[in-house]
Parts: C-alpha cells; sequence; structure tokens
C-alpha cells in the first residue's frame, strides 16, 4: 500500500500564502505523479495543480494560474504546492492523490480518476 501524506493547511488572510506538501512513501516505488484537489462542503472536489516527484513535469487548473505553482523534492517523494494571494473562495480541504511511477511513467493530470491513492487531506482556511 501506498502511503500520501498532506501537511502545511493553516488559517491565513486574504492576499496571503501557504506552502502545501504531499509526500509519497518510497516503500514500493521510487517516483509518483501527485495530484492536489480541493473540496468544500456540499461541492464536489475540485482540481487544482499536479505534478511529477521525479521532473518538473506540471499542470496548473486554469482557476488558480498565475497564483498558484508546484516544485517538487525528488529525494523526499514530495510535492509541494505553493500558494500565492490567496482568496476566500480557495478555502477548503485540500487533498493529494498519488499515482506510481511504476512502469517508467505516470501520467501528470488533473483528472482525479487518475490517482489510485489519497491521503487524508490538510485544512486551508482563507480569511477576508
Amino acid at each position: 500500500q501506498v502511503q500520501v501524506v498532506e501537511s502545511g493547511g493553516g488559517s491565513v488572510q486574504a492576499g496571503g500564502s501557504l506552502r502545501l506538501s504531499c509526500t509519497a512513501s518510497r516503500s514500493r516505488f521510487s517516483r509518483y505523479c501527485l495530484g492536489w484537489f480541493r473540496q468544500t462542503p456540499g461541492k464536489s472536489r475540485e482540481a487544482v495543480a499536479a505534478g511529477f516527484t521525479g521532473g518538473p513535469r506540471t499542470v496548473i487548473a486554469d482557476s488558480v494560474k498565475g497564483r498558484f505553482s508546484t516544485s517538487h523534492d525528488a529525494s523526499k517523494n514530495t510535492l509541494y504546492l505553493e500558494m500565492n494571494n490567496l482568496k476566500p473562495e480557495d478555502t477548503g480541504m485540500y487533498y493529494c492523490g498519488a499515482d506510481p511511477d511504476s512502469r517508467g511513467y505516470c501520467t501528470v493530470s488533473l483528472k482525479e480518476s487518475e490517482y489510485l491513492f489519497w491521503g487524508q487531506g490538510t485544512q486551508v482556511t482563507v480569511s477576508s
């Protein structure tokens, strides 16, 4: 089983910044495609960004483009979500999904169905 752990959430005022971390366990696979999604009560999960722990491949959702970005640390199997100029509508539970690079390739995607393993989420609250 692959463990996925998110961290870095918190409460900030509008205009502030946060950096979320998503780490996938290295016990079975050495690289992952990781996707960030967010959800608020009563709404479906929304794609935010995705990236690859082994390189610079990334995709950012149009809704956050220009404010959010990703970076990675291959040695830690971690994808970071850098969130700047946060708005109250960015409030939600942020989840990370993992797709192992099990056959030498994985897809950096904003499609929830591409990800096999999920973390418990980290809460982001932006106040006006």
